[in-house]
């Protein structure tokens, strides 16, 4: 085989991989995607000594590059360096991922089977991607499904990570189906055998899935819910107008559908424009015209964003999230922040936890750091951000309503999000503003994985976002009164709350975890399979 023939097959990976992706992908493709770079590997393990070492990782690259790029390019809108760095980055690890199972299967079985290793390996890489400093799971190849909630309606047990195993497998299969093609002559048997395979592997969750969805049914109490997009453009007028009006314009919006009814207003990410100190958060003028706002409607509260900043403990200067004062002595935290204000004297809130790579969080291990160099301004406070020690649940004060507040990026994370349903949250809200990438691909897939985020809990859905997309999404994962992008808009909606926890809640992302013990047993037998061939040579 050519070099122009692997390359041609690395370049088709690619734009499978692109053209099943959300939203506007042939979501079946994904089974499929992977088999012309399993047709690399298998030339290149077969053969390691004809074109040199390290092209398989070359090859793999050409493929993550060109998925990468074709699917997250929005990102350069925020800012080139940045969007560069990351598709870069994602690449080479993907590719990374794909040489350790190349080098495996090479090592351990002489390229002649040992082809599950990739599960196990992708698996471990993507619950990597979750907790590193450069995390960014949006191509979680489970994540592929999020607009065909029919079909993952046993997300529940699974998480993301179970459509990862499927997609996998149905690529295994498919590549065992087009080698026995392409040899049907003499293997004819194995052909009917791997087709009827990759069929049942294809159709039983499928059919499980639409069984789960036709059979379920929402029980609980009833929560109305207002839920606003203001517009604000977050380039400009977002930054530029005063924080009363930009709260007016929120207020307004939902007093156009209030009643004695509404039980929660919910507005977006940082629609608190003012910088409120923590300790003092009760002199804030934003939030006391909030607490205005609900005194006149006693019976609903307003989940809303805002930035805001505390001081650093005595003792705890060496943070990595601690910030010096440019004119006086001492330090302070940063924190992006969920407000909960309702009728009584209190004021709970939650400060996101998961910080998006680039914008809220700086890499702190030394040999990343030079990064932070490309860190992405967004019109607000840039550098890392303080996190919050655990997900802080919403109590409404009638008690029967008990939220989450998902920040923006952390509707991203599966496993993360179970956590607020493990502390009692019995609703979910996405308070967010995607309006940094222009309208692109990113805001809707965003708001497609809230789908993903409703079946693995169960839990009904608010989603606030400052310029869109702003919806409601119920336990199946059914999407109901989707915003335009880009306009002013207030929705309502009666949602429905669950007390049950499912088994991914319970587990979390049990798939993955198991596979970095198996994926370390592989790659760690084959580093010394390879020195003792090494030693033996010599």
């Amino acid at each position: 085989m050519k070099r122009i023939h692997l390359l041609t097959l690395s370049v088709l990976s690619g734009l499978l991989l692109s053209a099943a992706w959300p939203v506007h992908g042939i979501t079946a493709l994904i089974f499929v995607a992977f088999v012309p770079l399993f047709f690399v590997q298998e030339y290149l393990g077969n053969n390691r000594d004809a074109l040199g070492k390290g092209h398989l990782f070359l090859y793999a690259f050409v493929t993550f590059l060109i998925w990468n790029s074709l699917t997250t390019y929005w990102i350069w809108n925020s800012t080139p360096g940045g969007g560069v760095a990351a598709i870069g980055l994602n690449s080479i690890f993907m590719a990374s991922v794909f040489w350790m199972y190349h080098y495996s299967k090479t090592r351990l079985y002489d390229n002649k089977k040992g082809s599950i290793i990739i599960v196990f390996f992708w698996l471990s890489f993507e619950l990597l991607h979750q907790h590193w400093d450069l995390n960014w799971p949006w191509l979680a190849l489970g994540h592929a499904f999020s607009p065909k909630n029919h079909w993952i309606q046993w997300y529940e047990f699974t998480g993301v990570p179970g459509g990862t195993v499927w997609v996998l497998l149905m690529n295994l299969l498919a590549f065992q189906v087009v080698k026995a093609l392409l040899n049907f002559k003499t293997q004819s048997k194995r052909f009917s055998l791997a087709l009827v395979a990759a069929v049942v592997l294809w159709m039983a969750p499928v059919l499980f899935g639409e069984y789960l969805y036709r059979n379920y049914i929402e029980t609980g109490e009833q929560a109305e819910v207002i839920v606003v997009q203001p517009n604000f453009d977050p380039y400009t007028e977002q930054y530029e107008l005063s924080p009363a009006v930009v709260i007016e314009r929120n207020l307004t919006l939902a007093a156009s559908l209030m009643n004695r009814k509404v039980d929660f207003v919910v507005c977006p990410e940082s629609a608190i424009q003012e910088s409120i100190w923590l300790p003092r958060k009760e002199e804030s003028p934003s939030l006391n015209e909030i607490k205005a706002f609900v005194h006149q409607h006693p019976e609903t509260a307003v989940v809303i964003g805002a930035s805001t900043f505390g001081p650093v403990p005595e003792g705890s200067e060496n943070d990595h999230a601690a910030r010096k004062y440019a004119k006086t002595e001492g330090y302070y935290y940063a924190y992006n922040t969920a407000f909960m204000i309702d009728t009584s004297n209190q004021l709970p809130f939650y400060h996101k936890s998961k910080l998006t790579p680039g914008v809220e969080m700086m890499p702190s291990w030394f040999f990343l750091r030079p990064l932070s160099r490309l860190a992405i301004d967004l019109g607000g406070t840039v550098g890392t951000l303080k996190i919050d020690d655990e997900r802080r649940v919403f109590v409404h004060p009638n008690g029967k309503f008990r939220v989450g507040p998902m920040i923006c990026y952390e509707s991203v994370y599966g496993e993360f999000v179970s956590g607020f349903v493990r502390n009692g949250a019995n609703l979910l809200f996405i308070i967010t503003n995607d309006g940094w990438w222009g309208n692109t691909p990113g805001h809707r897939q965003h708001m497609d994985f809230a789908i993903l985020r409703a079946i693995e809990t169960r839990r009904s859905i608010a989603r606030s976002a400052n310029t869109g997309i702003s919806a409601f999404v119920d336990q199946r994962g059914d999407v109901f009164q989707k915003t335009p992008y880009w306009e002013q808009a207030v929705i309502r909606q009666a949602i429905t709350t669950n007390d049950r926890l499912t088994f991914y809640v319970r587990y979390g992302d049990y798939l993955s975890r198991t596979s970095v013990f198996i994926a370390a047993i592989f790659l760690l037998t084959a580093f010394a399979r390879s020195r003792m061939r090494f030693g033996v040579g010599r």
